[in-house]
């Protein structure tokens, strides 16, 4: 059974850092994609930044500089080391994932292309 799980999120100054984490396991594969999708109130989910299994990333223009994904080799692990943070950036962030042979692909932004789902961590920003 797939089970995504956050951590991480708080209040932060702006201006400030974050490291968030998503911890995977009951994965029946090594290829895939994962995310780190956020959702402010009264707005639609927004693809922040995306990682295939063989590395690649994407990022939203929004984050480009500022925030970088990294994985972990043991485990099946996401982080999410966030920079710079602006009031602008305050969410809910949740940790997605689907199972794929050919990396993220260029739907990667898009929050349907995702069937797995973590249940969110609050990023606040002021």
């Amino acid at each position: 059974h797939v089970q995504l799980v956050e951590s991480g999120g708080d209040s932060v100054q702006d201006g400030g850092s974050l490291r968030l984490s998503c911890a995977a396991s009951g994965w029946p594969t090594n290829r895939y994609c994962m995310a780190w999708v956020r959702q402010a109130p009264g707005k639609e989910r927004e693809g922040v930044a995306a990682i295939s299994s063989d590395g690649t990333t994407e990022y939203a223009d929004s984050v480009k500089g500022r925030f970088t994904l990294s994985k972990d080799a043991s485990r099946l692990t996401l982080y999410l080391q966030m920079s710079s943070l602006d009031p602008e950036d305050t969410a809910t962030y949740y940790c997605a994932a689907v199972v794929s042979f050919y990396g993220c692909g260029g739907a990667w932004s898009i929050s349907t292309h995702y069937r797995y789902w973590g249940q969110g961590t609050q990023v606040t920003v002021s």
